[in-house]
């Protein structure tokens, strides 16, 4: 199973070069479908408990703060395994590792669906968080393999909207299981499972790891693709003979701009969860929304921001690469949405915000998680991909999570507000570095060339 699972040789046998052109393109039809449909599985798995979170409460009899609990376990876990789930990555074959993760969250997920007890649910939580840590590794690999620079932004937005889609996808799962096996939780648990079994096999017929593995030139011949690097120097290697410690210290920690980039992320990530993952209960609790309709406006929130998301990485590719400049306005716009979201009591307009909202926020994420891949070597970027995920759920989500629950149980909505406030003004604050940087970097680039 393990070699495997492993990073497989360059294959012996080329093909023919007037066949190139064509057999790349078959190829990365393949692979972006399966890291979409893979992504979408992974968060069909994850986004259940938090679905069904007001259903919950009231079966199980938990409290915010008990919810909060249960999904920071997943953030804390995430986190930790996002940093070496993702190092592993660069050590295995990408295809086949985005499938066994989401098998194995398929199965974690039937068990959590099968207790009450608070104690256990967090254990859960927690050891799915190791598994669901292999899939973003693994789908950002394959992207930076497939696509040059010229079409990167746009495939990895398509790729990173398919979360949105499987947000969306769960709670219509979620609900058609609640209708099918009347109001069952544990139902809702089952049948998120086993959508994501067929998923699985979708995965491994659909990708591939990287085109020297499939008889393809490597992008970097293939597109004359070229990182360019925190000191202005070139790459385009996408194997090394460095040690995971090597790459890790070299091209992660002694990177400055890696860091700018991760703690935009942890910002950004900071805002997501503080909305989404409190969509239920902020609405019903603090607006009068209907449960029922509260419950798919966190579908609603997902599935709208495709389009944006999309349109804003295709702009950074006719931009040149300059991610940071369209998450800045991005950010200001969040902002705007924000103020509109908590100090407004018009339904309709709370709606409306949280659906542009939705598209203000994922595209930045979605650039930050391409910058981070764009300024490391490809051999490193299942480690800068762990580094920031790190980053993103130890801090951001476990504080969106559990510090907003404690502070709500505490203080009320008021304070989560004020918590979304600040980690916006800060994510803005390291874009404005960020982009100084990316200008600086093409500079010496043109220099070294």
């Amino acid at each position: 199973m393990i070699s495997w699972l492993l990073k497989q040789p360059d294959k012996d046998e080329q093909i023919p070069p007037e066949k190139i052109a064509k057999t790349y393109r078959w190829h990365q039809l393949g692979v972006l479908l399966a890291t979409c449909i893979g992504y979408i599985g992974y968060y069909i798995i994850r986004l259940v408990f938090t679905a069904e979170q007001n259903d919950i409460m009231k079966a199980y009899h938990f409290t915010t703060a008990n919810v909060g609990l249960i999904l920071s376990c997943f953030g804390i876990g995430y986190g930790v395994a996002k940093l070496f789930m993702g190092v592993l990555a660069d050590k295995c074959d990408a295809n086949r590792y985005l499938m066994v993760g989401l098998l194995l969250s398929a199965f974690i997920n039937i068990f959590l669906g099968s207790t009450r007890n608070l104690y256990i649910m967090m254990a859960l939580m927690f050891i799915m968080a190791i598994t669901q840590g292999m899939g973003a590794a693994a789908c950002q690999k394959m992207i930076q393999f497939w696509w040059g620079p010229r079409m990167r932004g746009t495939m990895y937005s398509i790729w990173s909207s398919a979360h949105n889609a499987g947000s969306f996808i769960c709670v219509a799962i979620v609900q058609l299981a609640v209708f099918l096996f009347s109001g069952s939780i544990a139902a809702v648990f089952y049948t998120a499972s086993a959508v994501s079994f067929v998923l699985c096999i979708l995965i491994l017929v659909l990708g591939a790891d990287r085109p020297k593995a499939v008889g393809l030139p490597d992008i970097a011949t293939y597109t004359d693709d070229r990182v360019i690097l925190n000191d202005g120097q070139i790459s385009t290697s996408d194997q090394t003979d460095l040690n995971v410690g090597q790459i890790f210290i070299k091209y992660i920690l002694k990177n400055k701009l890696v860091w700018a980039v991760t703690l935009t992320s942890m910002s950004l990530y900071l805002v997501r969860y503080g909305i989404q993952s409190w969509i239920p209960a902020y609405l019903v609790q603090n607006k009068g929304l209907d449960p029922t309709n509260a419950k798919w406006l966190i579908g609603i929130f997902e599935l709208a921001s495709v389009p944006g998301v999309i349109i804003m990485g295709a702009i950074s590719d006719a931009l040149k690469g300059r991610r940071a400049l369209v998450s800045i306005f991005c950010v200001l716009g969040t902002l705007i949405c924000l103020t509109i979201y908590f100090f407004n009591n018009n339904h309709t307009l709370i709606i409306v915000a949280l659906i542009i909202m939705g598209n203000l926020i994922y595209a930045p994420l979605t650039l930050v998680g391409l910058m981070i891949n764009e300024v490391v070597p490809k051999f490193a970027v299942g480690a800068s991909t762990g580094f920031m995920g790190f980053f993103q759920y130890i801090f951001g989500e476990s504080l969106a999570t559990a510090l907003i629950g404690i502070l709500v149980a505490k203080f009320g909505w008021l304070a989560s507000n004020t918590v979304l406030y600040g980690a916006s003004i800060l994510a803005l604050v390291f874009l404005l570095y960020t982009a100084v940087s990316e200008t600086k970097m093409q500079k010496k680039s043109q220099i070294n060339l």
